[in-house]
């Protein structure tokens, strides 16, 4: 078991018989399509077993919700669909159902939370759903959607606590072993509420109980998991966004019962951790999909580090790809530390010259990801610096290595504060940069253009302030701060020109002289 893990304490129940019945009789081939059962080739390699994703992003809605949603809608009676159904959902069950609707000529009211990215809101005002904005999370939104069934006399499809909801969700796993008839040692489920955990279950400990079902959460959406150890469904206070699709405070009764009998155990995933799985599925696919949609990735990569296990098969169901572009930034950033192939220190050295050149033949050829350096005082220098590596390990070790050498280093590779805030703050105003010139260096992308730089200034000449970071293109963009004496202004030409690194002067800049001088 991986992160916070519990077993399922009846393992020789079966699931209630009515679900194996729903889910082979369920209707959602109307809507939704067989979706692929992908071979993640890149990924296995790395993880040592095999991996095969269940491409539910790439239903026509980019989520597995359009086959409960469906399922539920079809059985309704022809005076429910016409008095029109109501909604709450994060997004996905949203257009699941605004598409549902539309298909059965019925009108679809979706209350969905304030927090919800905005390209799944206007996917269902697209497709005709009549949108609600209400709330900070899916809870919320559920509130005041029972509020409107209530004024307005519409039918309520619930997202995951519904017979015909899970059952409708249960199909995945029917064409999961339809597809793969070889052995699978476990399926890796995203779970929100519960209704797609529950649909799997329930058809694979019918079909081919051999197979274990593992629920993925993450640490701060964890309400299954908590229920389960609790024994009684746990309500959590608040919950993260950043998997909006699985931000639920409270799972369904139904959807508890089915998941407490049939889930074998569960793995807890950070956000890193997940925006490092959105890599490996894009690395492997060239799709990108939402946080939700690459939990169960992230959980199997997790499972395998944990238990040591080589050689097996593994199925994870990519739920969903309905992501926010202006996301990807973040999840580009933070999938470095989550593969363990970024360290970030912060690092004091001695305000003298030599220290900083010194510091960085430490670093060696390895690629750096960002450095952040500002003159601070006439004594001591703080430097934030992101450096690549293989694995968790080698962050210990050139920690221990600045230490050595008598740089002061905190490793900072798992503090939240840092990674999210203060990298992009390091800096400010100082008042000894006297004699500086600002300057906009762009150096190829390679190990080796820094100290290139560094071993052609002359020794006498100060770097004041320093800041760098990687954005994944052949150049990297650095602003560099130089105390060199007005008497050696030819020389600093002279030096430039010789570098063959195109740069602009920024000394006049009225930004630099407003926020760093």
């Amino acid at each position: 078991m991986a992160g916070a893990s519990s077993q399922r304490s009846s393992r020789g129940s079966t699931p209630h018989p009515d679900y194996l019945r729903k889910i082979l009789t369920a209707r959602v081939y109307d809507v939704a399509i067989e979706s692929p059962l992908d071979h993640a080739r890149n990924l296995s390699k790395r993880v040592g077993n095999q991996v095969f994703l269940k491409r539910e992003d790439q239903q026509p809605v980019f989520s597995f919700k359009l086959r409960g949603a469906y399922n539920k809608m079809a059985h309704l009676s022809a005076d429910q669909l016409g008095r029109g159904v109501i909604c709450a959902s994060a997004g996905n069950h949203a257009q699941g159902v605004a598409l549902s609707a539309k298909r059965l000529g019925a009108k679809a009211v979706i209350v969905m939370p304030v927090t919800t990215p905005r390209v799944k809101v206007d996917a269902v005002k697209a497709l005709g759903g009549d949108v609600v904005l209400f709330g900070d999370s899916y809870s919320d939104a559920a509130e005041h959607a029972k509020q409107l069934q209530a004024e307005r006399g519409l039918t309520f499809v619930h997202p995951f606590d519904d017979p015909d909801v899970i059952a409708g969700q249960g199909t995945i796993a029917m064409e999961i072993l339809r597809q793969h008839e070889g052995p699978i040692d476990a399926v890796f489920v995203a779970i929100g509420g519960g209704g797609l955990i529950s649909g799997v279950a329930s058809y694979i400990k019918a079909v081919r109980p051999e197979i274990r079902v593992i629920g993925v959460q993450t640490t701060d959406s964890d309400a299954m998991v908590r229920s389960v150890r609790a024994g009684k469904r746990v309500a959590l206070n608040d919950v993260g966004l950043f998997a909006d699709g699985t931000a639920v405070k409270l799972v369904g009764e139904e959807t508890f019962r089915i998941a407490r009998e049939l889930v074998d155990e569960y793995v807890v995933v950070d956000t890193d951790a997940v925006c490092a799985a959105i890599k490996d599925v894009f690395q492997d696919t060239r799709s990108i999909l939402e946080p939700s949609g690459a939990m169960g990735v992230a959980a199997i990569k997790q499972y395998v580090d944990t238990n040591k296990v080589k050689g097996k098969t593994f199925v994870a169901i990519t739920c969903g790809a309905n992501m926010n572009f202006d996301r990807l930034r973040f999840v580009a950033e933070r999938a470095e530390v989550g593969e363990e192939r970024e360290a970030v220190f912060a690092v004091t050295i001695p305000e003298a010259r030599g220290s900083f050149k010194r510091f960085c033949e430490l670093i060696g050829p390895r690629s750096v990801t960002e450095f952040n350096y500002r003159i601070s005082d006439a004594e001591t220098a703080h430097v934030f610096v992101g450096v690549s590596t293989q694995k968790r390990e080698e962050a210990h070790t050139l920690a221990r290595s600045f230490e050595r050498h008598g740089f002061k280093t905190l490793d900072l590779t798992d503090d939240e504060l840092a990674k999210q805030h203060v990298r992009h703050m390091v800096g400010g105003r100082t008042e000894l940069a006297h004699d500086e010139r600002l300057y906009r260096f762009v150096f190829p992308e390679r190990p080796g253009a820094l100290m290139r730089f560094l071993a052609a200034m002359p020794p006498n000449w100060n770097i004041s302030l320093f800041h760098y970071r990687n954005q994944g293109a052949d150049y990297g963009r650095i602003l560099v701060g130089l105390q060199v004496p007005k008497a050696e202004r030819k020389a600093l030409r002279e030096f430039l020109d010789g570098l063959n690194y195109p740069f602009v002067d920024e000394t006049d800049n009225p930004v630099y002289r407003m926020f760093l001088r």
